[in-house]
C-alpha cells in the first residue's frame, strides 16, 4: 500500500486583531525547548509562516489524527508566545512580509525583487510513495489534467491585502509568478525529466533543483511524487481528502502505465487555463473537465475524479472516506466559501481571521 505524507504551512497571527505576526523563530525556539529533537516544525520564507510535516502514513485515519495533532501543537507553541496559528492560504488583512534571515531566502529576495515579497502564501504539499523514478515520471505524465481539481477542492485564499481577490484560490495565482512554477509537458522517461530539471538550473534563472516548482514533481529527498497544487485548508479533514484522492490518482496512473495506456496529450497552455479556472471558481462554479478540457459543473468533475480513481480507492479501503469527503465539501464548501460567508455575516476581515483561528483546530 502506498504511503502518504502531508506538509502544511500555517499563518501566524495576533489572536485578537488577526494581524500576521513575524514570530516563527520564537515559535520554533519554544518547540525546540519542549522537544529538543523535534523535526516536525520548520521555518519558511517569511517570519509569519510556520511549516509542519507528517510522517508517511498508509492509513488515512492515522494521517488525519497526525494533522490535527500537529495543528494543535503548533497552536500551543504559538500561544505560549502570544500569537495563534490560522490555516489560511493568504492573509485576509494587509501585511508587510518579514523575510526569514537565511542565505537562500536572501538570494531569492535579491534575485526576484518584489515578486518574492508577494509570496506570503501557505500551501499544502502531498507526498505519495512510488517504486522508482520510472514509475514516478509515468505518474507525473498521467495525473497532470487532474491536478486543478485538487486546487479547487483546497481553495482557501479569497482575500488579498484587505480586499476580495475575486478568486477562490488567489494563492495559486501568486505562486504561478515563480518562473519555474506550473503544469508541465509530458516527460516520458526519467532521463528526460532529469535533463529538463538540469537545463532549468543551468539557465541561472533559478538557484537549484529545489526551486523546480512544478505542480507535481519527483521529490529530491524522498521516493515520492510530490503534489504541490493545494492551498492549506481551513478544515483539517480537507487535507485528508486531498491526500486520499492524490494517492488514488497516483495508483491509477501507475496502473495505467503498466497496462500500456498512454497519458492524455493536453498542451501546457490548456492545462494553465484549467488551473486558472480552478483558482477562480473553486467548487462553486464550473471547472474544465480533465478529459475534454471543456467547462463542466464542479460537482460533476469531482464525482468524475472519484470514478476515475474508483478501483484504486477501493483497493486502499478509501472509497467511503473519499465519497463522504467530496459530498461534505460540496455541501459545506471549501475554505474560500467559509471565509466569504464569515465576511458576509460579520463585515470584518479581522473577525474572519479570528474565527479561522478557531476553525483551524476543529
Amino acid at each position: 500500500m502506498r504511503t502518504v505524507g502531508v506538509e502544511e504551512e500555517l499563518l501566524l497571527v495576533h489572536p485578537d486583531s488577526g494581524d500576521p505576526k513575524a514570530l516563527a523563530a520564537a515559535v520554533l525556539a519554544r518547540a525546540a525547548q519542549d522537544d529538543p529533537g523535534q523535526e516536525v516544525f520548520e521555518k519558511e520564507l517569511f517570519g509569519q509562516m510556520l511549516e509542519f510535516a507528517t510522517h508517511p502514513q498508509s492509513d488515512m485515519t492515522a494521517l488525519g489524527e497526525e494533522i490535527v495533532r500537529c495543528r494543535k501543537e503548533a497552536a500551543r507553541h504559538a500561544g505560549e508566545i502570544g500569537c495563534a496559528v490560522a490555516a489560511l492560504a493568504t492573509s485576509p488583512l494587509p501585511v508587510s512580509p518579514s523575510l526569514t534571515v537565511n542565505e537562500r531566502y536572501e538570494w531569492l529576495a535579491e534575485r526576484y525583487g518584489v515578486g518574492t515579497r508577494d509570496q506570503l502564501v501557505c500551501g499544502c504539499h502531498v507526498h505519495v510513495s512510488v517504486e522508482s523514478d520510472e514509475e514516478g515520471v509515468a505518474v507525473l505524465d498521467r495525473i497532470r489534467p487532474w491536478l486543478p481539481v485538487l486546487t479547487a477542492i483546497s481553495a482557501n485564499s479569497p482575500f488579498w491585502q484587505g480586499r476580495d481577490s475575486g478568486y477562490a484560490s488567489y494563492r495559486s495565482r501568486v505562486w504561478e509568478r515563480w518562473p519555474s512554477a506550473g503544469p508541465t509537458e509530458l516527460f516520458e522517461t526519467p532521463e528526460r525529466y532529469h535533463r529538463r530539471v538540469a537545463d532549468m538550473v543551468d539557465t541561472g534563472v533559478i538557484l537549484d533543483e529545489k526551486m523546480v516548482y512544478f505542480d507535481a514533481r519527483l521529490s529530491a529527498r524522498y521516493p515520492t511524487v510530490e503534489i504541490r497544487v493545494s492551498d492549506v485548508s481551513l478544515c483539517a479533514r480537507t487535507p485528508v481528502l486531498i491526500a486520499t484522492l492524490a494517492r488514488g490518482l497516483v495508483e491509477t496512473a501507475a496502473r495505467d502505465w503498466r497496462a500500456g495506456r498512454p497519458p492524455l496529450e493536453h498542451s501546457v497552455n490548456l492545462l494553465r487555463m484549467a488551473s486558472w479556472q480552478a483558482a477562480r471558481e473553486g467548487v462553486d462554479g464550473k471547472l474544465l473537465d480533465p478529459v475534454t478540457l471543456r467547462p463542466r459543473p464542479a460537482a460533476e468533475v469531482l464525482r468524475a475524479l472519484l470514478e476515475h480513481t474508483a478501483d484504486a480507492l477501493a483497493d486502499h479501503g478509501d472509497t467511503a472516506g473519499a465519497e463522504q469527503g467530496v459530498e461534505e465539501l460540496l455541501r459545506s464548501g471549501n475554505g474560500a466559501r467559509v471565509q466569504r460567508g464569515l465576511m458576509e455575516r460579520t463585515g470584518s476581515l479581522r473577525d474572519v481571521v479570528t474565527e479561522c483561528v478557531r476553525l483551524t483546530q476543529d
